[in-house]
């Protein structure tokens, strides 16, 4: 008997749908799975599969055109079967509307809905000319996944259809998936294979740790812009006159800002405890280096009583030793603040998340030239934006603010970091 088929729901909220386009013409054969037909919606353009085989005896719906959810658009046959001249399609949308009192006729309606779910097409959401990505099928040639057109076709071309990837229905390959392998030059382009590693202690630790404190603590953060122009001139003539014996960055500028700012507020150098707060006596700073393993925190301790030269050769080791994994647990282990600077990779601002059971991280970013308002008159400055991550459990908003103003402040001032 024929098999009509329907304009599909795509989507919970469609009541009609644009048909773009036909893949089929009168009098194909297709299977189950093919591509019939291309439907446009307000998300996305989606395929229509034939959800049986047999060969298209008549289209009924027109590119181009707004047809409703349960209208028929096209009559499939068997091969060899004849399709009377007065036959009609039936429409979903009639059924609802001429079905009179559902009480009535309760048994007629399950059957005309089984009808329905038999008749209606399947669909498979995909974007206008490019392919979603899905997991590649492995199967051996025997059993790949691809419809009888797309097989013709590549039969036709000489294409090994074990270097296909499939974007139909679970892998399947369709006759655009070869289509695209012609375009390309006979081959598809391969997906990479998949690599499963399991996770490394530091980076389960990293991992947890990292997860619970976005999770408990109550994060709030804090902006704020740092003209840099006198330190970048501290920071050259310094390395003047080094003769060999130290090479001073950025970021130990930063450090030392950091640890003079706590000392200097000390009710930011806090950690919190369920049962008490620690106020530290000590100022260890923290500093986060990038390692194959993962990202660890080295600690300079005492970190306000030394000098910027020290504290340069000291971060260096340390840096050293925590890319060849040498670090001993005390040198990575506490600390009372955390730094982050991803400015070397031409980051310009971001969020960081709190290191527990510190009470707050300052994420660096990279410096940059921009123009600037000074004394009402405009000029160009390297200009570097922080970010203050807090714990607000620990310190308040007020407390937080004033330690990123003296942290801002000792960037702008370096004197008071070589004094």
């Amino acid at each position: 008997m024929p098999i009509d088929i329907l304009m599909p729901q795509l989507s919970p909220t469609m009541n009609e749908g644009r048909l773009a386009g036909w893949k089929v013409k009168e009098g194909d054969v297709v299977a189950s799975g093919d591509i019939l037909a291309e439907v446009e919606t307000d998300k996305a353009t989606m395929e229509v599969e034939a959800s049986d085989d047999g060969i298209v005896h008549k289209i009924i719906g027109q590119a181009g055109k707004d047809i409703q959810v349960g209208e028929a658009i096209a009559i499939l046959k068997e091969e060899g079967e004849d399709v009377s001249d007065d036959y009609t399609p039936t429409s979903a949308v009639k059924q609802v509307e001429e079905g009179g009192d559902g009480e009535e006729e309760g048994d007629d309606e399950n059957v005309k809905s089984d009808k329905k779910s038999k008749s209606s097409s399947q669909t498979v959401v995909r974007e206008a000319k490019l392919a979603p990505e899905v997991p590649e099928v492995k199967a051996t040639k025997g059993d790949i996944k691809i419809s009888p057109v797309a097989r013709k076709m590549a039969d036709a071309n000489g294409i090994d259809i074990s270097r296909l990837v499939g974007t139909g229905p679970k892998g399947r390959i369709i006759k655009e998936d070869v289509e695209q392998a012609l375009i390309g030059g006979g081959s598809a382009i391969r997906r990479g294979q998949d690599t499963k590693e399991t996770h490394a202690p530091m980076r389960k630790a990293i991992a947890k740790r990292l997860t619970e404190s976005k999770q408990e603590t109550p994060h709030f953060y804090l902006n704020a812009s740092v003209n840099m122009n006198a330190l970048m001139d501290a920071r050259k003539q310094l390395n003047a006159r080094a003769n060999g014996q130290y090479k001073l960055t950025v970021n130990d500028f930063i450090i030392k800002a950091c640890a003079v700012a706590l000392r200097d507020n000390p009710d930011s150098n806090v950690s919190w405890y369920d049962d008490a707060m620690i106020r530290y006596g000590n100022v260890d700073i923290s500093v986060a280096v990038a390692t194959d393993g993962g990202l660890i925190t080295p600690i300079l301790q005492n970190a306000d009583q030394k000098s910027l030269v020290k504290l340069s050769n000291e971060m260096k080791e340390l840096a050293s030793k925590a890319r060849s994994g040498t670090l001993k647990p005390e040198e990575y282990q506490g600390g009372n603040f955390s730094l982050s600077n991803l400015g070397m990779f031409g980051v310009k601002n971001f969020s960081a998340i709190i290191n527990p059971p510190q009470a707050a991280i300052l994420a660096v970013g990279g410096a940059e030239e921009r123009v600037i308002v000074k004394d009402g008159q405009t000029q160009v400055a390297s200009v570097m934006d922080i970010c203050l991550s807090v714990d607000h459990r620990a310190i308040d908003g007020a407390v937080g603010a004033l330690l990123l103003q003296s942290i801002k402040e000792n960037l702008e001032n370096p004197i008071v970091l070589v004094a």
